[in-house]
């Protein structure tokens, strides 16, 4: 498990664009035949991918979260961006299709993915947080996400968001997780902008074309940056800073939070005009 250790907003107003890169940009997710795990300060978040091929690949704890297994106090959030696979969880098998997600709870011990076709892998995004409660793990398809319709043609932003684990769905002690898919010939995600005071977020972009790139904007509201992201690839977003894009092409996103607040209005608005 790689360590990632955020900066803050003072020592952010000095960084380079490889700076920015390093500290907030998560590229080496979704290797083949690998489970790739990142555990950042953030809220003691862990971001990762498990795209299993021939063999099917067992999340463990390692030594950085000195736990005899990953999740004794942890909970998981799992989204699939690629072909069918499974799920077992302490012997317990979860059918994931494409965009299909998967909550598993604190005291969780064995858990392992799997690919149906090896040449066309599962590609199985993972986030979780700390948890001081256990819930049940539960399997929820597209189809039983709550849609949100925002945005418009006019804005360039329409789009619906998927929401799978939040307080009127999946329940979960603090991690709140789905995805957001915008229309052909939008392209802005989260404009106008806002920060989370309360809890903190991870933007994982997919389904971006290998040409075609997101610039996701970041930092306080009168210092913004952006950083220029591309498939499969994801940002880590603290408390102080907005976490919005815009693409050269409509796109999709997986977004997950953890904190001390699950309500989805818990946010802290940003008119367009004070951004700088």
């Amino acid at each position: 498990m790689k360590v990632r250790y955020t900066l803050g907003r003072n020592e952010y107003s000095r960084m380079t664009t490889q700076e920015l890169r390093d500290a907030f940009l998560v590229n080496t997710l979704f290797q083949e035949g690998m489970i790739e795990l990142v555990y950042c300060e953030v809220e003691r978040g862990i971001l990762g991918s498990a795209v299993p091929t021939s063999q099917e690949l067992v999340l463990e704890a390692g030594a950085e979260l000195a736990a005899d297994y990953f999740c004794q106090r942890r909970e998981v959030g799992v989204l699939n961006i690629g072909a069918a696979g499974k799920i077992s969880v302490d012997g317990n098998n979860y059918t994931m299709n494409k965009l299909d997600c998967l909550y598993i709870g604190r005291g969780a011990k064995n858990i392992r993915f799997s690919s149906d076709d090896a040449s066309q892998p599962a590609k199985f995004y993972i986030l979780s947080y700390p948890a001081h409660t256990s819930y049940p793990t539960t399997h929820a398809s597209q189809q039983d996400a709550n849609p949100l319709q925002l945005g418009t043609v006019e804005d360039s932003n329409q789009r619906t968001i998927f929401q799978y684990i939040h307080p009127n769905g999946i329940q979960s002690c603090q991690l709140v997780m789905g995805y957001t898919a915008l229309k052909p010939g939008s392209v802005w995600n989260t404009m106008p902008a806002h920060t989370h005071e309360r809890r903190t977020e991870v933007y994982m972009y997919f389904d971006v074309s290998p040409d075609n790139a997101v610039f996701h904007f970041m930092g306080p509201q009168d210092e913004t940056r952006h950083i220029a992201v591309h498939n499969q690839q994801a940002v880590i977003s603290p408390m102080w800073s907005i976490h919005s894009g815009c693409g050269t092409q409509a796109y999709s996103f997986c977004w997950g939070m953890g904190g001390e607040n699950q309500r989805f209005d818990d946010m802290d608005h940003i008119a367009k005009t004070a951004l700088r």
